[in-house]
Parts: structure tokens; sequence; C-alpha cells
């Protein structure tokens, strides 16, 4: 499964609205889980089996949590069991269908 997620903090934090240290606390669980990630402005995306993708949403909240008294969560899964590689190989074929509609 992919799981597509943004977690933020609210209530406190930085005066200037910024929350890339709540980000990076979230972000650094992510990588540190040894599953597939990607990371882009909005959102990262991690793969893997049910309960070990949800184990680092839940922690990775968790890390979020101590920049604010709130924490906004706000995911996307894919569920389709039987399928990895597709962290990578949605967008490679979605850039081959590119190339051979152009």
């Amino acid at each position: 499964m992919l799981v597509a997620f943004s977690v933020a903090p609210s209530g406190g934090g930085a005066p200037d609205a910024s929350v890339h240290d709540a980000v990076a606390a979230a972000v650094k669980v992510v990588r540190e889980s040894g599953l597939p990630n990607h990371t882009d402005a909005m959102f990262t995306t991690i793969e893997g089996e049910w309960d070990e993708v949800f184990d680092v949403v839940r922690r990775a909240t968790e890390a979020v949590g101590a920049y604010g008294s709130r924490v906004s969560l706000v995911l996307k899964a894919d569920i389709r069991p039987g399928y990895t590689g597709e962290l990578t190989g949605k967008v490679e074929r979605l850039e081959e269908a590119i190339r051979d509609n152009a």
C-alpha cells in the first residue's frame, strides 16, 4: 500500500507560522523507518504493509505533537494487495504514457 500524508502542528509554534522543524521531525521518523518513501512540498508518501505504514504515520504524528497543542493529519491511501514498488512504478508508467502520447 501507498500512503501519502501531511502532518502539521497548530496551537503554538514559530512566530512566522513556519512548520519546517515539526515537519522535519516527522520526515526523520519516516526515513528512519526504512520503508520506501518520498517527500515533496506537500506530502510524504510511504510504501509498505498496512500495520508498518500506519505505525510510521502514528509515530510521525506523535513527533509533530511536540510542536503544538494540536496536530492536523491528512492522508490518502492506495491499497492494492500484491503490488510492491508502486512508489516509483506508478510514476514510471505515467511518464511512459506521456511519452507515448506526445
